[in-house]
């Protein structure tokens, strides 16, 4: 049965919403964490209305310490949220309202619509923030296991076969390169967010003189120079959330690198490759088999791309086919925005523990690149340099490897002469192909894995993250 109206809405109304509908449109149990966002764009708020003779001095004042008071007792836990009051937005006000009067005109020239707004553009520039300095963590954690390896060589793998010889530091480096665009991406979404929509309203703004350059400088909202930046339609600043798209994508893509990076780590500690060697603080065991040490943040990392990229969907599926503005659709943008900013700083925070416990197993590694059949690309640089055209080079290696293959030997291991009979242009040098130092040393060019390279990359990479 419908109860009286409570709502700061209720005038239109002469009862309430059902108790079942509370339950159904509240969003208070997940909106609260935006508290501290609301509050500060209240006080802007409050601050412009004063600016412009809307509200006194004083009353801005009274609005201030009330909003500072309330924003105390939710720090320290001691808020009582109310789920009748639908959103933080209204549990806020509500509470301001018992501690002064001056709180009913705190709403004046201003909707739900450019509130939630603002406080979302706040927090997403707070939480690229933290997940920027998070990946930071994790891209140091992963410089600190290169450069305690930095001699170490491993075969690199295409189609997870072997393919050719490059340094552990190498393959590292990749994933640095796809952490720091991850950054990048998240600096793009702060810059998107930097756009101050309070002012907009409902869809249409107000007929009252605000000024809402002041209160996006006040808000932080402004540019390199520091001038305001505010929204340019009021329709589209309450309707838009490709922030909500772009954050969760950031998030999305970051989830499919941590990923790339858990399966390698996973296939790496296998028995199979023993490549490497996880911490036990981020392993656990089997309750079945006393042997066995599973690499438990790996495969979760792994799963959490999947979550991550779930959120998106949801995001991009609610926006699809909504008019302009406003719809209580869009009431549901902020839990998947909320855990993928939770799960994606859980994430960065796990891999750098996973990264840090890290050992590598040289001796294996060692073995493992010591492949000659991983140069063979090398020695069809080789017949490439005495002038054979690369196709013809490339078929005559293939079939010094079914050569080596017949006679089960290591393709250096072949007589010089039964390799001469495939191409007369092996020389009795053609063996020097598989000095494996050799072989790293001529890959000069940029971003090859050469010693040089590899050793400007250690430059590069820790200035970059310093």
């Amino acid at each position: 049965m419908a109860k009286p109206s409570h709502a700061t809405w209720g005038g239109r109304f002469t009862a309430g919403p059902a108790e079942l509908m509370l339950q159904f449109s509240e969003s208070v149990s997940f909106d609260r964490r935006l508290a501290p966002f609301d509050i500060a764009g209240s006080k802007a708020h409050a601050a412009m209305l004063a600016h412009v003779g809307l509200i006194t001095a004083k009353e801005r004042d009274a609005i201030h310490a009330g909003l500072d008071a309330v924003l105390a007792e939710i720090v320290a836990g001691k808020f009582a949220w109310d789920v009748k009051l639908e959103d933080v937005h209204m549990n806020i006000e509500q509470a301001l309202g018992r501690r002064t009067p001056a709180a009913a005109k705190l709403h004046t020239a201003r909707s739900r619509n450019d509130q939630v707004a603002t406080d979302m553009r706040l927090f997403f520039k707070h939480a690229g923030g933290v997940l920027r300095e998070k990946i930071l963590g994790a891209e140091r954690a992963l410089l600190a296991v290169a450069s305690a390896n930095r001699d170490v060589l491993i075969p690199g793998y295409t189609h997870l076969q072997r393919a050719q010889p490059v340094y552990l530091a190498h393959h590292l480096f990749a994933w640095l390169e796809m952490l720091d665009r991850d950054r990048a991406r998240l600096a793009d979404v702060i810059a998107h967010a930097n756009w101050c929509p309070l002012g907009s309203g409902a869809i249409a703004g107000t007929t009252l003189p605000i000024d809402r350059e002041f209160t996006a400088k006040a808000l932080g909202f402004v540019d390199a120079k520091g001038r305001a930046q505010v929204t340019q339609n009021s329709m589209d600043a309450v309707a838009d959330r490709d922030l909500f798209v772009e954050f969760a994508a950031a998030c999305a893509l970051f989830g499919v690198h941590l990923s790339r990076v858990a399966e390698d780590l996973i296939l790496w500690s296998s028995t199979e490759f023993k490549f490497v060697e996880l911490s036990d603080a981020f392993c656990t065991g089997s309750s079945l088999m006393p042997q066995k040490k599973n690499p438990d943040s790996c495969e979760l990392l792994r799963g959490k791309s999947a979550r991550l990229q779930g959120n998106l969907h949801t995001l991009l599926t609610l926006t699809k086919g909504l008019p302009l503005t406003y719809n209580r659709d869009l009431q549901e943008d902020k839990p998947p925005v909320f855990d993928s900013f939770d799960q994606s700083a859980l994430c960065a925070d796990v891999l750098a523990g996973t990264l840090a416990g890290l050992t590598v197993n040289r001796e294996r590694c060692a073995a493992a690149v010591n492949d000659p059949a991983l140069l063979a690309t090398d020695l069809a640089d080789y017949l490439v340099l005495k002038g054979v055209p690369f196709r013809d080079a490339h078929h005559a290696v293939g079939a010094v490897v079914r050569l080596a293959e017949k006679h089960a030997v290591a393709l250096d291991h072949l007589p010089t002469e039964e390799v001469g009979k495939i191409h007369p242009a092996f020389g009795a040098d053609w063996i020097e192909v598989f000095d494996l130092k050799r072989a790293l040393a001529r890959r000069t060019g940029t971003g090859m894995p050469g010693p040089a390279q590899v050793a400007g990359q250690f430059v590069r990479w820790k200035k970059i993250l310093r």
